[in-house]
C-alpha cells in the first residue's frame, strides 16, 4: 500500500491535470490537454514519493510557462 503522501501527491496532480485538460478541451489549446494527461497518468508510473511531487511540481511549473 502506497503511503498517505504518495497518494496525496496523486491526487493533487490528478486533479490538476483534469482541470488543466478540461481548459485545454474548452479553448482548443493542445499544450494544457497535454500536459494535463502527463499529469493525470504519471502517478502510475512513478513509486518514490520525492520523484512523484518533483515531476508534479515540474509539470504544474509548465503549465504557466508554455501557455500561449
Amino acid at each position: 500500500m502506497p503511503a498517505p503522501a504518495n497518494l496525496f501527491g496523486s491526487i493533487v496532480f490528478g486533479a490538476i491535470g483534469l482541470a488543466a485538460f478540461v481548459y485545454g478541451k474548452k479553448s482548443g489549446a493542445f499544450k494544457p490537454m497535454l500536459i494535463g494527461v502527463l499529469l493525470m497518468a504519471y502517478p502510475y508510473f512513478v513509486s518514490e514519493t520525492w520523484l512523484l511531487y518533483l515531476a508534479g511540481a515540474g509539470l504544474t511549473a509548465a503549465l504557466f510557462l508554455f501557455r500561449d
